[in-house]
């Protein structure tokens, strides 16, 4: 049987697409940040989940953009709510 693609997976597996594409067209120090933001975004991800498993709702809302050189990024705040 094949498992089912989900949303969530098939989101995944296109971010995988542009992540490969585009990785021939950034220099090491743009590769290293890249690892970087995705090691970070690894624990933060670990972090919401073991709030969640500790009785919390979290909610990461974009509070700023952050602009530079014609490049931007969202800066996040998380919204707790006690379960």
């Amino acid at each position: 049987m094949t498992e089912a693609v989900t949303p969530i997976k098939a989101a995944k597996a296109r971010a995988s697409e542009i992540s490969t594409e585009r990785e021939s067209s950034v220099d090491a120090d743009q590769q290293n940040a890249i690892r970087q933001l995705a090691n970070d975004l690894h624990r933060l991800n670990h972090a919401v989940m073991q709030a969640v498993e500790a009785g919390v709702s979290v909610e990461l809302v974009r509070s700023a953009r952050h602009h530079h050189e014609g490049n931007w990024g969202d800066m996040m705040v998380p919204v707790i709510v006690k379960g």
